[in-house]
């Protein structure tokens, strides 16, 4: 019980405080509404759980047998995070007849977690401290993964539902531009601690 516990604290922090994930649900949830917002949401909820059980049936071993391979996701992530946050700084404010735009389905939420440099922070960091090497690791994965979708259906939702929040304050387009380029910004600074890394293993 008392791991449990500890295991759902941690799953509280690692999901409710600002991240990649966070920060384009919150976005989402201000341009396109809850509704249009929930597969991006049940997206982050099932998708980083059924990562935590991929790392835990071996792909993490695979990734330090085949450094290159580890790399490579690091540079895609990197990529994807700041494409993401170009598009999100753009997202148009105003819906017109041609227009483009849309929130992240399912799988692209779902699939963003294997690029996303702060889920895999969480998910090494949960399987590392919580698991034992005594006990049956994938297993226990199945209970830290479920402890993280307990804890981040509310906390993610919780981000969903402030961006919702802010689309009725923020009624004129002008307010909505600035705060896509904030989020878009954020976002993109997010990715500044995994560049300075990735530099430093360079040189």
């Amino acid at each position: 019980m008392e791991i449990l516990l500890s295991v759902l604290l941690f799953a509280l922090v690692s999901t409710a405080t600002p991240g990649p994930n966070n920060i384009m649900v919150m976005t989402s949830g201000m341009n396109f509404g809850v509704w249009r917002t929930l597969p991006h949401y049940l997206g982050i909820c099932i998708g980083f759980p059924a990562m935590v059980l991929g790392v835990s049936l071996g792909l993490g071993t695979l990734f330090e047998a085949v450094p290159v391979m580890h790399q490579l996701i690091k540079v895609l992530g990197i990529s994807y995070l700041m494409y993401l946050a170009w598009r999100i700084a753009t997202t148009a404010t105003e819906v017109t007849q041609d227009d483009t735009s849309r929130p992240l389905s399912f799988w692209q939420a779902a699939a963003f977690q294997w690029v996303n440099p702060k889920a895999w922070v969480m998910a090494v960091g949960a399987l590392a401290t919580f698991t034992t090497v005594s006990g049956e690791v994938v297993y226990q994965a199945f209970w830290i993964a479920a402890a993280f979708m307990v804890v981040a259906i509310p906390s993610v939702g919780s981000w969903m539902l402030g961006g919702a929040g802010l689309r009725r304050l923020l009624q004129k387009p002008a307010y909505r531009r600035w705060f896509n380029w904030i989020m878009g910004l954020l976002l993109a600074l997010s990715v500044i601690p995994m560049v300075s890394v990735e530099l430093a293993e360079v040189l």
